[in-house]
Parts: C-alpha cells; sequence; structure tokens
C-alpha cells in the first residue's frame, strides 16, 4: 500500500513535476497509436457553449465571451504551427500519483495530440520554468484555452463536479480579467 499514494501537489515540487511531464512526453513521442487533436476537445466545448440546450444557465453575455474565446484562442495556438506529439491532456495535480520513483501520471484517457505547452497548461504554475523549450506565449494561450474550456463544462447541464456552477462563475470573471489584462482579443 506504500508503493503508491495520491499527494497534494502542493508537496511535489515543480522540478519533479516537470521531470515526470518531460518523461512521460519523452516516452509518449515513441507510442504510434491514434489519438484525436487537441482541437476536437476545443470543439466539444464549443458546442457546449452554442446550443443553449446544453447549457440553460448560460446568460448570453458569458455564451458569446466563452464562444469567442475559445474560437479565438484556438486560432492563435493552431496558428503557431507549434510542433505537436501525443499528450496526456489532462496533466493535473489530480491525475498525480507519488510513487518511490516520483510522481506517476495516471488516467490517461484524455490522450491528444498538441504541443506540449497545452499539457503544461494544466500543471501548477512554476513547472514550466524547469521544463526545457517552452513558448512562453504558447504557454499563455494555452493556460487561457484551458480556462476557457474548464469553465465552459462547469456550465454543462449534465455536469457533476462538486460546486461546479460557483466554480463556472468564479472562473468566469477571471477568464474575463485574464483576457482583459493580456489585452487578448476574441
Amino acid at each position: 500500500m506504500d508503493l503508491l499514494r495520491i499527494r497534494d501537489a502542493q508537496e511535489i515540487p515543480s522540478a519533479d513535476y516537470a521531470d515526470a511531464l518531460q518523461r512521460l512526453h519523452a516516452g509518449m513521442r515513441r507510442v504510434d497509436v491514434p489519438a484525436p487533436h487537441f482541437t476536437d476537445r476545443i470543439e466539444q466545448a464549443r458546442r457546449l457553449v452554442a446550443h443553449r440546450d446544453f447549457t440553460p444557465a448560460l446568460v448570453d453575455a458569458d455564451r458569446r465571451l466563452l464562444g469567442d474565446a475559445l474560437r479565438g484562442l484556438r486560432r492563435a495556438i493552431t496558428g503557431r504551427g507549434a510542433a505537436e506529439q501525443l499528450l496526456h491532456g489532462e496533466p493535473h495535480p489530480g491525475n498525480v500519483l507519488t510513487t518511490k520513483s516520483g510522481p506517476l501520471f495516471i488516467d490517461l484517457e484524455t490522450c491528444c495530440l498538441g504541443p506540449v505547452e497545452f499539457d503544461l497548461a494544466h500543471a501548477p504554475e512554476h513547472v514550466e520554468e524547469h521544463y526545457p523549450g517552452v513558448d512562453r506565449e504558447l504557454l499563455r494561450e494555452c493556460r487561457l484555452l484551458v480556462l476557457a474550456m474548464i469553465t465552459t463544462w462547469r456550465w454543462d447541464r449534465d455536469d457533476r463536479f462538486p460546486d461546479g456552477r460557483r466554480l463556472g462563475a468564479e472562473w468566469l470573471d477571471r477568464l474575463r480579467a485574464e483576457l482583459d489584462r493580456h489585452h487578448f482579443d476574441v
């Protein structure tokens, strides 16, 4: 039982998190399997926003904000032409186990193709400082994109995330502020 234990992400040093993610990415570059593109996930979120039946509690102004953000960020990120590879898809702290040999990523059901910055956007802040070759501007856009996606999912009528609607409202405010702060035109 002490081979694996779930730890609070705050307990995992950023350098260890980055090293584990970098090793995962290196291994995934050697795997040749069909996988969806990360933009497929954006389209799933965009469809939720586009249909009131799926997101009935979302007010029109917020619906426009999310739709514009998803569309604009997709365009900005894919327009960079960054190198793409197989990714974890959601390497957030909830998908990390601690083992005797270090952090281990689990829950690979969201694997997709995309730039490594998309995966780094799910990791805690400062992990990117220990991951070589990060395009900081691309990472910033990916962080905004991930925020727009997870915010959208909290407004899905079928969402079962604990306290999801409150988080959805909080994240909408954060997304709006971040878009304004970075002068990102969506």
